[in-house]
């Protein structure tokens, strides 16, 4: 069979498949970081049903991953007519119309991709005098960095109806993306895709207010639960994660470990990182650890959903402790800095 052959005859599963077995275990690991739970489980399978994987196989499979990729960064850079111009002179147009069209069919060239590189202040400046919903357009599709400075910097009036906007944003169809894109910036429209883009929602407003001040944090939560209880429950059950324990300080940590029960503490440390439970253990005496890790070991399997809801009950603790001012997380914003 010809190396032509081979490729052409392989899914694009089988392909990925093949890729991360070559790129081995420990990259393979991070790469599956960043897919979701079905994605994993078909990529999984699919790697278990690979028997021998000959180096032509390899070879040419790296090349077009190498190649993707290369096309990905060009229009990142100036476009996909600037990367299609790049690509012919480097593999001639059918080559690159080939790579193109296999790309496009999936990649979405995100809108305001200008403003992602640009300082969050000038985009502020082109923004503060819209109306709400125009604004949280423009900062669901801004790095998260980037919206949490202009969210911080609006009036206080203004931010928890931004906020809920993006919370409750679906898809915005690519005729006002394009109105809203040409106001910003004129060069940008011809690279809007035509498909109904999606953007905001819950997980981009908690990202956000992950970035702000506590201060702008708690005006914009307290208002969302006038406005909208139900939202502003969900936005808070998100706003911090277990796993987050590891970017408190030490101190922070005892005085958590005092507040919440030891069983729930075991619960959710069976699942946990390495980096979590270094983080617990350091924080209690050698005594209470040894102890903590033998009743771990004999605790048997566990329930995810037991383990769930005792994280669930350890980040309300820390709200809760936080809230009261006993313990400080780390936030964007400049008012949790200690002098």
């Amino acid at each position: 069979m010809s190396k032509s052959t081979t490729s052409q005859v392989l899914s694009g599963r089988q392909k990925a498949a093949i890729l991360l077995i070559t790129l081995g275990p420990e990259v393979s690991a991070q790469i599956f970081k960043h897919l979701r739970e079905d994605e994993i489980e078909q990529l999984t399978l699919e790697i278990a049903n690979v028997r021998k994987v000959d180096s032509a196989e390899k070879e040419m499979i790296m090349a077009e991953f190498h190649q993707i990729c290369l096309a990905q960064e060009y229009i990142s850079q100036g476009g996909i007519t600037y990367a299609k111009e790049i690509l012919e002179k480097a593999l001639g147009q059918s080559k690159a119309i080939d790579i193109i069209n296999r790309l496009t069919a999936t990649l979405q060239v995100r809108p305001f991709d200008f403003a992602r590189k640009a300082d969050p202040n000038q985009i502020l400046n082109f923004i503060q005098n819209e109306n709400a919903q125009t604004i949280a357009l423009v900062l669901s599709y801004l790095q998260f960095e980037q919206a949490a400075v202009i969210l911080s910097s609006l009036p206080q009036e203004k931010q928890a109806e931004v906020a809920r906007r993006i919370a409750v944003m679906d898809s915005t169809s690519p005729e006002v993306i394009s109105q809203v894109e040409r106001v910003l910036e004129q060069k940008l429209s011809a690279t809007v895709t035509q498909d109904y883009t999606s953007a905001g929602g819950i997980e981009a407003i908690v990202q956000i207010l992950n970035g702000v001040d506590r201060g702008t944090e708690r005006t914009i939560l307290d208002s969302l639960e006038i406005q909208d209880p139900e939202l502003a429950e969900e936005i808070k059950k998100r706003m911090f994660v277990f796993e987050d324990i590891v970017n408190i300080d030490n101190r922070s940590i005892q005085r958590i470990i005092r507040d919440i029960e030891n069983a729930d503490l075991q619960l959710a440390l069976k699942v946990a990182s390495e980096e979590v439970r270094e983080a617990v253990f350091r924080n209690m005496s050698k005594r209470m650890s040894d102890t903590f890790k033998e009743e771990m070991e004999f605790m048997g399997p566990v329930r995810l959903r037991d383990v769930e809801e005792a994280q669930t009950r350890i980040v309300a603790t820390i709200r809760r402790l936080e809230d009261a001012g006993e313990i400080i997380i780390a936030r964007g914003g400049g008012d949790d800095i200690i002098v």
